[in-house]
């Protein structure tokens, strides 16, 4: 499937990401970009070391997914270097654990800042550089986000599953729950009370991004032949967990779907 341009993965640091990372770096026929927003923590350093002595032909770029100078800098390097990419995979992203004491608001504006904003963030300024005839776009989300949307009010819920949902709709519909959580009002205006709803709604919110973005894709495409889809993160382990994301950016050239769906375990979930 190569074609001269790289893989790119976001956030390749720790367990999921790590084990996405290096399974692409082992199996897709070209260039690996990992990014990392520190490239002296977690597993990496002597796990990017073990894998370039596998002579993998590897290259590394600091991201952070929450800051738009960042990602220009990496879609400019990636541009100048390769001329653009053949996969993308947005596996970057925070959660903070259920026991946090940070007050739920400074959660929910965080989470989301990175989570959902810097995903849409990457996805607008690389997706310009796919390659129309191969390539394959993989944003993590997770099963965390069918259980949110079920939580949500039923206004809500059919604001989010509309099938005519636009992006504009979809990030105002997150700042809007960042603002309701600051005023105390988001039980009230029917978002989710449950632990780990900052992160639900973030990973919710990715997994319709990329079904806009699979819908404006199919609407432009003539013989264009990228597929975009969404993904469950680790349920199991890390090695797991990486074997659908995988799968999804390694999909073959002839190819025809999935395409605009959530996977999980390699299946397409309705």
């Amino acid at each position: 499937m190569a074609s001269g341009r790289p893989a790119v993965v976001t956030g390749a640091n720790k367990s999921l990401d790590f084990a996405t990372s290096r399974d692409l770096c082992r199996n897709f026929p070209g260039d690996m970009v990992l990014t990392v927003r520190d490239q002296t923590r977690g597993r990496g350093r002597a796990a990017r070391q073990h894998l370039k002595a596998e002579g993998l032909s590897l290259h590394f770029h600091l991201l952070a997914i929450d800051n738009l100078k960042s990602i220009r800098t990496l879609r400019d390097f990636l541009w100048e270097e390769f001329g653009g990419l053949d996969v993308l995979v947005n596996n970057a992203g925070i959660t903070f654990k259920s026991d946090d004491p940070t007050p739920l608001h400074i959660q929910a504006e965080v989470t989301l800042k990175t989570n959902f904003f810097g995903t849409r963030d990457i996805c607008t300024e690389l997706l310009p550089l796919v390659n129309p005839k191969v390539s394959r776009v993989v944003n993590v989300s997770s099963v965390m986000g069918f259980v949110t949307l079920k939580q949500c009010s039923p206004e809500l819920q059919q604001k989010f599953t509309s099938e005519a949902i636009t992006e504009e709709e979809l990030g105002m519909l997150m700042d809007k729950f960042v603002e309701d959580v600051k005023n105390g009002v988001h039980k009230k205006e029917g978002w989710p009370d449950m632990k780990l709803v900052t992160y639900g709604i973030s990973k919710m919110g990715i997994t319709i991004l990329s079904r806009i973005h699979a819908r404006k894709l199919s609407e432009q495409r003539r013989d264009d032949k990228i597929l975009l889809n969404a993904c469950s993160d680790a349920i199991k382990s890390p090695e797991d967990g990486a074997e659908t994301p995988v799968y999804l950016a390694l999909l073959p050239s002839d190819a025809e779907g999935p395409h605009g769906e959530f996977v999980m375990e390699k299946q397409v979930e309705q």
